[in-house]
């Protein structure tokens, strides 16, 4: 068995088509959406190869099948994060839909005038905008948590903004930009004591912890296949049982009643009263097997070698006079993400400079604004690494972001 934490081999890239065919690229974008493996393409294609045909909505063989096999994936991803019912695992488009979900068909049933909603700067605008919409809905106030420089959110800071006015805490459990773990089960233990609830986006954490959603305290834990290795356009919404059960749907329309008259309908239990249309039967098993191919490298392997990454990335970025990292000084802290910017160069054009060298990092605001207004920033770099990245794609960032420093500055 190879060692994860030598960086200088690469028994993955292999696995994944798009990198096998481009051995040159740096692919340093993973945070944005992963790189699939071939085993969850093959799965697709199998679906459709094998057995394409609507789910539920037939009794032939082939729509059977393709209903089991959407079922076989929901009780695969319950166990992926620790769920104790498959029933708990609610398909939508991606995390957006599924936060969404929460801020329309939860909120209000809890929300009151006066009443308060606490997230953190740090949030993705998925896990920000609905809260904002949320709160102005119900006539509730809108709580920020501030982390310190390096983005750490202290005891204090959660006593002093987490109360008996606080219904909902919503938290991404990783920063897209600072890559840093939230401390999510500190928050639900003190929503919890005054009758709230805990929302985790789990965008950034799936694809680098393992997650166990009762152990972490949340009442509901979104994500989205495609940052998982996974297919574009298959979210998945955890939600406690009697919490799902209590909630009226989100979306309506075909496959989500029981029954339907001129008049009224009565919506088929949870989670298929969440599940409105024709889903994206391929995807979801796309998705499972994504996570599957996960399960098979093992999280003590994928996390020393990620650990390794990144260390090694930010000790030879840091090295180069004209960087400024962004966040916590400790590599241990950054699960895949270095945000960064160069002294003087807009990070659009470190961006686009470094795709010349067949580099691909993501510059801009990250889709969290607030949190680099905070900063103090306007946009940044950002480099993130996953698994199946090693020595080489972090020999070509640095090299690059040296090709950057002398296009501008001789």
């Amino acid at each position: 068995m190879s060692n994860p934490i030598d960086i200088a081999a690469n028994p993955y890239k292999q696995d994944f088509p798009l990198l096998a065919a481009n051995p040159d690229l740096a692919f340093l974008d993973s945070a944005a959406t992963a790189q699939r493996p071939a085993i969850a393409l093959d799965a697709q294609r199998a679906f459709y190869e094998d057995m394409n045909a609507n789910a539920l909505r037939g009794l032939y063989r082939l729509s059977v099948e393709a209903t089991e096999a959407i079922e076989a994936a929901r009780a695969h991803i319950a166990r992926f994060i620790g769920a104790a019912d498959p029933r708990e695992i609610v398909f939508t488009r991606n995390a957006s839909e599924a936060l969404n979900l929460v801020a329309h068909a939860f909120a209000p049933a809890v929300l009151e005038p006066g009443d308060e909603v606490c997230i953190t700067i740090m949030e993705h605008h998925s896990n920000l905008i609905p809260w904002q919409q949320a709160c102005r809905a119900a006539g509730a106030r809108l709580v920020y948590l501030y982390p310190d420089e390096y983005g750490t959110i202290s005891e204090a800071e959660m006593d002093a903004k987490i109360g008996p006015r606080t219904k909902i805490v919503a938290a991404a459990q990783v920063s897209n930009v600072l890559g840093i773990e939230n401390p999510v089960s500190a928050m639900a233990e003190r929503v919890h004591a005054h009758g709230g609830y805990l929302v985790v986006d789990g965008a950034q954490s799936v694809p680098h912890l393992p997650v166990d959603v009762r152990k972490l305290g949340a009442d509901f834990f979104a994500f989205s296949a495609h940052k998982a290795l996974g297919p574009f356009g298959i979210g998945v919404l955890w939600g406690s049982l009697d919490l799902l059960e209590a909630m009226p749907p989100f979306l309506t329309g075909g496959e989500m009643i029981s029954s339907v008259t001129e008049t009224d309908a009565v919506w088929a239990p949870v989670p298929e009263k969440f599940e409105a249309g024709t889903q994206d039967a391929a995807g979801i098993v796309g998705a499972s097997a994504a996570l599957g191919y996960l399960e098979g490298i093992g999280w003590d392997a994928l996390q020393a070698r990620e650990q390794a990454l990144v260390r090694a990335a930010m000790e030879r970025m840091a090295a180069l006079p004209y960087l400024e990292i962004i966040g916590h000084p400790d590599p241990a802290q950054h699960h895949g993400a270095i945000s960064f910017n160069v002294r003087g160069i807009h990070p659009h054009d470190v961006a686009s400079i470094l795709d010349e060298q067949n580099v691909a990092i993501r510059a801009g605001h990250h889709c969290a604004q607030p949190l680099l207004a905070w900063l103090g920033v306007e946009s940044c770099c950002r480099a993130s690494l996953a698994f199946y990245n090693d020595e080489g794609d972090i020999d070509a960032l640095v090299n690059g972001l040296d090709s950057v420093w002398r296009t501008f500055n001789g």
